[in-house]
């Protein structure tokens, strides 16, 4: 039993570093972006960002769907903030 319970604290441990690794690399790949993204705008003046009209009726609601998971993705990796993901979100759902 004593080696089965090292086993299991083994990999707590690896698996607590890997978790802690890697969040230090997307914080800091977050954090390149947001450069990279700041660099860009002071470079070329921002344009507007509109969603692109539902073709089919039908489809409005998937449509909908669709992109509010694409803006939560992009905030999720720092590429909108609040108030950007906000002002989206009410154009999309009108």
């Amino acid at each position: 039993m004593p080696g089965l319970l090292r086993g299991v604290a083994r990999t707590a441990v690896i698996a607590g570093t890997a978790t802690a690794v890697s969040n230090r690399v997307s914080r800091r790949q977050t954090g390149r972006w947001a450069q990279q993204d700041d660099q860009q705008q002071a470079a070329a003046p921002a344009a507007p960002q509109t969603a692109p009209p539902p073709a089919d009726p039908g489809d409005d609601m998937t449509n909908k769907i669709d992109q509010l998971k694409q803006l939560t993705d992009l905030k999720a990796q720092g590429a909108l903030t609040e108030e950007e993901f906000a002002a989206q979100k009410r154009q999309i759902l009108g």
